[in-house]
């Protein structure tokens, strides 16, 4: 699988809590947009980030975005 599959055209908006969080990069997980380990086999692997303070943020569900995890409006050229 050289390419991720598309989750949705729009990012997920989320108001998080600080903590760690595993944002999924195949685009596979049944529990968008974090990891459930669907990606296994694929190339892709889970990328880890961590928020210090609860923040809203702006996930990319595309796959395409230059700024893992979040969006940064890739999915506007798909």
């Amino acid at each position: 699988m050289n390419e991720p599959v598309i989750a949705d055209k729009k990012p997920a908006v989320l108001e998080l809590t600080a903590g760690t969080y595993w944002w999924c990069s195949c685009g596979q997980s049944k529990k968008q947009p974090y990891c459930d380990g669907s990606h296994k086999g694929t190339g892709f692997a889970p990328l880890e980030f961590k928020l210090e303070v609860n923040k809203r943020v702006a996930l990319c569900l595309c796959k395409h975005t230059a700024g893992a995890p979040y969006c940064d409006g890739a999915h506007k050229k798909l």
